[in-house]
């Protein structure tokens, strides 16, 4: 298991010939936190070389289990300890998707305000598909949280004829409708 840094990217299908299928873990601790808890959504958003989804069945997250194509989904419920999984099968995402974008954010209501600087920890982590084996981790993500309610943890994207894998750990202080913005997911 190799750790990664904000920035740092893995070259996975160059690295392990035969790779077919990704499996993104999300971890978190936030203590005592119950509201915070109960109120983390971990998302994916798949999004075309102008960096934006295509429509908001471009959007995997618990009210949209699956993408149009089944190539992204999120299972239910997650395994090997992570708290909330999104399965990408490589081969079946479609040419025109050039990234799959994860995303942690608090959806609440404004009057029970959490931000993600109150989580002890938040590490995202890639397995493979085939046998569970954790290939890479992020570092861990929360010490730089504030008063941010959403993050841009990861993505996976094509690199050539390869995919890859980025940690992002870029922070919104407007939740999901500054991602909605940023990547074009209509709300």
């Amino acid at each position: 298991m190799a750790e990664m840094k904000r920035g740092a990217n893995v070259a996975l299908t160059r690295e392990i010939p035969g790779l077919a299928g990704l499996v993104l873990g999300m971890r978190w601790n936030a203590g005592a936190e119950r509201v915070l808890e109960d109120s983390l959504v971990f998302a994916a958003v798949l999004c075309g070389a102008d960096g934006r989804a295509r429509s908001d069945r471009d959007f995997v997250f618990f009210n949209q289990l699956a993408s149009p194509d089944d190539s992204v989904r999120q299972p239910e419920p997650a395994l090997d300890g992570d708290q909330e999984q999104i399965e990408i099968d490589l081969p079946s995402v479609p040419p025109e998707i050039d990234r799959v974008v994860v995303v942690l954010y608090v959806n609440e209501s404004p009057g029970q305000r959490r931000t993600l600087g109150q989580l002890r920890s938040c590490t995202i982590r890639v397995l493979d598909a085939r046998d569970r084996r954790e290939l890479v981790r992020s570092e861990e993500l929360a010490r730089a949280f504030r008063d941010e309610t959403a993050v841009v943890l990861g993505e996976v994207y094509r690199h050539g004829g390869d995919w890859k894998f980025k940690v992002l750990g870029q922070g919104y202080s407007k939740g999901i409708a500054g991602i909605a913005a940023d990547y074009g997911i209509p709300l």
